[in-house]
């Protein structure tokens, strides 16, 4: 991968296409065609529609580019191929706090992709960083904002 690869999930690669089509395909349209309605309405100084219209085109326009660039940079990480003991991009990882016994799961993906509400794990975050080459059993350890944890890991999956 080079400096400027954005390594990404083949799920979170597609989902960021959807958002791309859907942006050029249905958002601008409406927008343009707010635009139009508004430009109607006669005086641009004054009209508060015109104004929120091209503000929103500008945001739709400026989404559009980033995501064109992050797809254009993507290096698409096929996780289903990867056979290995080992935490690498893309794996399911099953890890429980060594205080509290508490078990989480979790996928270590890309950070335009990552939702940790949904178990989507960013690669920058520090317990993403700390479980990168390690094995099911290996323990770890992880410097929180509440002090430092302790983890074991319990499974490795690449699915």
């Amino acid at each position: 991968m080079s400096d400027t690869s954005i390594p990404m999930t083949l799920n979170g690669y597609n989902k960021l296409q959807e958002e791309l089509k859907n942006l050029r395909n249905v958002e601008r349209p409406a927008i343009i065609s707010a635009i139009a309605s508004a430009r109607a309405l006669g005086d641009l100084s004054e009209n508060a529609e015109y104004h929120s219209a091209k503000e929103k085109q500008s945001i739709i326009e400026s989404r559009i580019t980033a995501l064109e660039k992050k797809l254009s940079q993507a290096t698409i990480i096929d996780v289903s191929n990867i056979k290995s003991d080992v935490i690498k991009f893309g794996a399911s990882v099953e890890i429980v706090d060594d205080d509290t016994d508490v078990i989480s799961k979790f996928q270590i993906v890309g950070s335009d992709e990552a939702d940790i509400k949904s178990g989507l794990l960013p690669i920058t975050s520090p317990l993403a960083r700390a479980l990168i080459g390690k094995k099911v059993d290996d323990s770890i350890e992880v410097n929180t904002p509440s002090g430092i944890k302790s983890y074991t890991i319990l499974s490795i999956e690449y699915k």
